[in-house]
């Protein structure tokens, strides 16, 4: 348990039903009139929904415990990715589900920071840009190389992004974990 005074940004908070909240941000207020309260933004840990939140000063609110670990992908298991811990080598099966858009740049050896809360995998989290490869692309026209325009490519996970004409089978791209936008070319 936590005063919301003692709010403080990325703080997990457990609120209606059990649901946890990350703090995003919060302002104490203390209006000439009336009781102070606290303004904050909270983010839904699981979904991702934004929301606005209203507490009265100095109220108390339930506090979770998030444990991030950086690990390493290792392999599919079925359903499941293995992932391992550095420090202590133990082996994590995490569902897909709780992997989310984050199985679409993952291959073996990466590493990803997995946050649990009360043993249960709340979520995977990529660095914002990972390095992958072109498995297949069209190949570019003579004269496509100025501006413009795009082509699907599909990477070595197998997941399609949109890449510049110029880009060719083979090559090493850089690509936003967050948007799947592609971010420029790798050299080697």
């Amino acid at each position: 348990m936590a005063s919301t005074n003692d709010l403080k940004n990325g703080m997990v908070l457990k609120l209606e039903g059990g649901q946890l909240w990350s703090v995003v941000e919060f302002q104490h207020v203390k209006p000439g009139k009336g009781p102070a309260f606290v303004r904050t933004k909270l983010k839904n840990v699981l979904s991702g929904k934004v929301v606005d939140k209203t507490f009265n000063a100095g109220v108390k609110v339930d506090t979770a415990t998030i444990d991030r670990r950086d690990m390493q992908f290792s392999y599919m298991d079925g359903e499941y990715f293995v992932f391992m811990d550095m420090e202590t080598y133990d082996q994590l099966h995490v569902d897909r589900k709780a992997v989310g858009d984050a199985a679409n740049f993952l291959i073996e050896g990466f590493n990803a920071t997995v946050a649990r809360h009360e043993g249960e995998v709340l979520y995977v989290e990529l660095p914002a840009a990972v390095e992958l490869t072109i498995q297949e692309t069209e190949p570019g026209v003579q004269g496509d190389r100025s501006t413009g325009g795009t082509k699907p490519a599909t990477l070595e996970t197998g997941h399609q992004i949109q890449v510049p004409l110029f880009v060719t089978t083979g090559e090493k791209v850089k690509v936003d974990t967050r948007t799947s936008a592609y971010l420029g070319r790798v050299n080697d």
